[in-house]
């Protein structure tokens, strides 16, 4: 990295993401977390793509590091790029009803990727269409009994939404009250 890459604006993003990385350490509801955010949010406002993964992931690899790893986590890493990817789409696009469309389709690539790992994996899944099918049943009705949120599911639509209204919208009124931000 050049001088040219450390300004203002890179210093709050990356600053942001570590933030929100370490808030997967406290409680939360099961899929209730930042992790979409920060891909997003990493995706939209660095502008070398190369950082745009690197910095990301490795906020996110960090925190698995204290959190743990479990058999499905090419599944999470693929789904946290394509939302990388998803961020360069917004950097050209950036209107909130976006952010918004972005936020809902990344949960939703969540959900279709993870659970199709899970089919893969768990034996309990027949391999065929119904056991897939089963799978993907489970996965909206997970922990569906009050004390863990709404679902795995609607927990992250619900925390996508949250994690990405405050990123993007702390990071809008600040480029409004310190207009450095505003440079790439």
């Amino acid at each position: 990295m050049n001088k040219n890459t450390i300004t203002p604006r890179f210093i709050f993003v990356v600053t942001t993401i570590i933030i929100a990385s370490l808030m997967r350490l406290i409680p939360h509801w099961p899929n209730f977390t930042p992790i979409a955010a920060i891909a997003l949010f990493g995706g939209t406002y660095l502008s070398k793509k190369y950082l745009s993964f690197l910095i990301p992931f490795a906020a996110l690899f960090l925190s698995d590091l204290i959190l743990g790893f479990h058999s499905s986590m090419i599944a999470v890493y693929l789904s946290f790029g394509i939302t990388v990817l998803i961020g360069f789409y917004l950097k050209k696009n950036l209107k909130a009803g976006n952010i918004i469309a972005a936020s809902l389709i990344s949960s939703v690539i969540f959900f279709v990727i993870t659970n199709f790992s899970a089919w893969l994996v768990m034996p309990m899944y027949p391999k065929n269409f119904l056991g897939l099918m089963e799978a993907y049943t489970a996965g909206l009705a997970f922990f569906n009994n009050g004390s863990y949120g709404i679902s795995f599911f609607l927990n992250s639509v619900l925390g996508g939404l949250a994690y990405n209204i405050l990123f993007f919208g702390v990071f809008y009124l600040a480029k409004l009250k310190f207009p450095v931000l505003a440079k790439a």
